[in-house]
């Protein structure tokens, strides 16, 4: 009853008020007509607010962001008295001091849909998102034999069609034990990891427990968002240990570092704050699924970053065809701008031609028997590159081409137009992921390693190259970096085999310098990878003859360094000569195996 009787009040109020202002100043009639008007909308806008009650409770909701009772968004300029106002539902497009000048019916039904749409969103991702868990244990490289303590951490995740949990790669790497668990419940599932892209930086995880998924919902993947379109984040962030919903909008859509895999990939930048624990949660747009909250920028606040949907899509999909995660694909190219007017013309560009130039291709690409050295890629699949090497995507932005070459699917052709010699043709080149000759990164997998009579033998990795810490590129040996960023394989299979260290004994005295180096010979022959060394090592009679950078060299008695191996795997409390991936296709005596301990 006191809404109404305000309402009346105000009505009589103003119009008594208006008739006094026309009788006696007829100059001011323009001010009564404004007053009457301001009254008459404030009604209005008080009716739409009781019609709404019962779906707002106690508060409105912008997008899944509350407001408390006692905002004041109107203007400062009307004249209801500030006890009598209510607080406004606003959206993207309103204006933070009240609802735009819109008929009072679209106000009303625009704001019943967008507090419906959003609550039923919020409500869905509380059903479909999980805490995970996760138990892991990394290896020591400096000591591949070993492992490092184990660690506690924390991430999101959700749930998706097929009764699978979508999460990221860096949440569940090196893990040990996983355990999910749902919003509002206080139990926690043993969880399996069905696939890992650490590329991508994406997981999927399953539950067998049948109790787990019950009252559960799976998340629909979207569409890309488009610039300022508002997401929400939902995830358990450090602080806390309930569920946690920011809002934020899109900002920027290009291809960007993942700092887990060390890859190129698209990825959508944010103003929502993305913290420890919100990685692997959903980013939602509507009741969908615009991406996976995955990382943030150090040093800058409210900037994180989402894994799309093409991105998730292409991951699922390499999954669900062939049971493992299968990787993206490449062309194996490094590639120059030509925005220069000489470089072009050097190149017999005509004014309408816009492209790359081809600097280096992989040896174990398709494209090192198709492309050459110097040719310009003027299209790849008919879409023109431009002499920033960026295509048209979507309405006036504009991506690396390295997008559409990843969203190929393994062992899919594609068509390139190129520029040789002043001729231009189509040529057609088979994709497929393509491995470094140093991997980037190796999770998940035990290190392999090889030691002969103290000398250690391990295959260059970048994650050995990091044990020197934060500032690895500067502090680990800078050859070995070098080549580990720069080189490229020859042949498949090929690896950097180094001598990492030396553990010390009579067998092996005199050659304790003679740590990270690269081994280029054994017995005169090439090493091509840690296998190839092992068996060229057993292979041996007299004498064994390891030829190292720098032109040094190493020579042992072969008889005598087995004998030496086992002491010096017994003092050292190593369990065997070599890791276990190369047991299987090496054969040595079991007293060079074991310690014997």
């Amino acid at each position: 009853m006191l809404a109404p009787t305000l309402r009346s009040a105000r009505s009589f109020s103003s119009s008594s008020f208006s008739k006094f202002l026309k009788d006696s100043l007829p100059l001011a009639s323009s001010l009564a007509a404004e007053i009457s008007t301001r009254a008459t909308a404030f009604s209005s806008c008080s009716a739409s607010h009781s019609s709404l009650k019962s779906a707002t409770n106690d508060h409105c909701c912008n997008n899944g962001e509350s407001k408390m009772n006692n905002e004041n968004p109107c203007n400062g300029n009307d004249i209801v008295p500030s006890s009598f106002r209510k607080p406004l539902v606003r959206n993207r497009t309103t204006s933070r001091r009240g609802l735009r000048a819109l008929p009072p019916h679209l106000n009303r039904s625009k704001a019943k849909r967008i507090t419906t749409d959003a609550f039923s969103a919020i409500e869905l991702a509380l059903e479909s998102v999980v805490k995970v868990f996760t138990v892991s244990s990394s290896p020591n490289y400096f000591l591949p034999w070993q492992n490092k303590s184990q660690r506690e951490t924390m991430g999101s995740g959700f749930i998706i069609s097929g009764k699978k949990i979508l999460t990221n790669a860096h949440v569940v790497a090196d893990h040990t034990f996983v355990l999910v668990r749902k919003h509002g419940s206080p139990t926690k599932y043993r969880a399996e990891v069905l696939a890992v892209g650490h590329e991508c930086d994406l997981a999927i995880l399953v539950v067998n427990s049948e109790e787990f998924w019950e009252d559960t919902n799976c998340l629909e993947l979207g569409d890309i968002p488009i610039l300022q379109e508002t997401v929400a984040v939902v995830g358990y962030p450090q602080g806390g240990d309930n569920i946690s919903i920011t809002k934020g909008v899109v900002s920027r859509i290009e291809l960007t570092q993942y700092v887990h895999g060390a890859s190129q990939l698209m990825a959508i930048q944010i103003d929502a704050a993305i913290n420890p624990g919100n990685s692997g949660g959903p980013a939602i747009m509507g009741n969908k699924v615009a991406g996976v909250a995955f990382q943030n920028l150090s040093g800058a606040e409210n900037i994180g970053y989402i894994i799309p949907v093409p991105v998730i899509r292409h991951f699922i999909a390499g999954v669900e065809e062939s049971g493992k995660y299968v990787g993206f694909c490449s062309l194996g190219l490094s590639c120059q701008i030509t925005e220069n007017v000489q470089l072009r013309n050097h190149f017999k560009m005509g004014p309408e031609m816009t492209g790359v130039l081809v600097n280096k291709i992989n040896p174990l690409s398709d494209a090192y028997n198709i492309l050459k050295k110097d040719d310009i890629i003027l299209a790849f699949d008919g879409e023109p590159i431009a002499n920033d090497g960026t295509v048209s995507f979507r309405n006036r932005e504009r991506i690396t081409f390295d997008h559409l070459v990843s969203m190929k699917k393994a062992n899919e052709k594609s068509v390139i137009k190129i520029l040789r010699d002043g001729q231009v043709c189509e040529l057609s080149i088979t994709l497929r992921p393509l491995q470094p000759l140093v991997p980037v990164h190796q999770f998940d997998k035990l290190p392999s390693y090889y030691i002969f009579a103290g000398l250690v033998f391990i295959p260059l990795i970048q994650p050995y190259l990091h044990e020197y810490g934060e500032d690895w590129y500067n502090t680990s040996p800078r050859r070995l970096c070098e080549r580990a960023l720069r080189e490229l394989p020859k042949k498949p299979g090929e690896q950097l085999v180094i001598l990492s260290q030396v553990l010390m004994d009579d067998i092996n005295a005199g050659y304790e310098r003679l740590a990270e180096l690269q081994v280029k010979k054994v017995n005169g022959v090439e090493v091509e990878n840690l296998k190839h060394l092992c068996q060229l090592v057993d292979n041996s009679e007299d004498s064994v003859r390891f030829d190292l950078d720098d032109d040094r060299v190493i020579v042992l008695n072969y008889e005598m360094a087995k004998v030496g191996t086992s002491r010096i795997l017994k003092r050292h409390r190593i369990p065997s000569a070599m890791s276990h991936d190369l047991m299987n296709d090496v054969s040595i005596s079991d007293s060079q195996l074991t310690s014997s301990l």
